[in-house]
């Protein structure tokens, strides 16, 4: 892509965004939630109270529930047993990944669509 497609796409890009922005300013929704916030900040600021203050106040139990449980990252579904049989030889593999010698030497020598067709389970 040259330089001067790249600057059109942003120059667009960048249109269309403040056409959103402004189209977002005009909403009524968010005109009350920003002077909500205001409001609350001239607030907090007044009476000398922070957000975990008001936080406390509101809802005492929320510091000491357990934060969500977060999904696991590592554990995944455990793979299941292949089993190959090659009709010349009657030799039989069973693996859980692709990474067995033997089924990459099959592969190599009988191609990957032929040993695919192989699988017994």
């Amino acid at each position: 892509m040259s330089r001067l497609a790249e600057y059109r796409k942003l120059e667009q890009q960048l249109a269309a965004q403040m056409a959103e922005l402004e189209s977002m300013k005009s909403d009524s929704g968010l005109k009350k939630e920003i002077e909500f916030e205001s409001k609350l900040r001239d607030l907090l600021v007044e009476y000398g109270f922070s957000l975990k203050n008001v936080i406390n106040l509101l809802d005492p139990q929320a510091g000491r529930r357990p934060a969500a449980p977060s999904p696991k990252q590592g554990t995944r579904k455990a793979r299941s047993v292949k089993t190959y049989k090659n009709p010349h030889t009657g030799e039989v593999i069973e693996t859980k990944g692709g990474n067995h010698k033997g089924l990459k030497e099959w592969k190599a020598k009988h191609g990957s669509d032929t040993v695919e067709s192989w699988l017994t389970n």
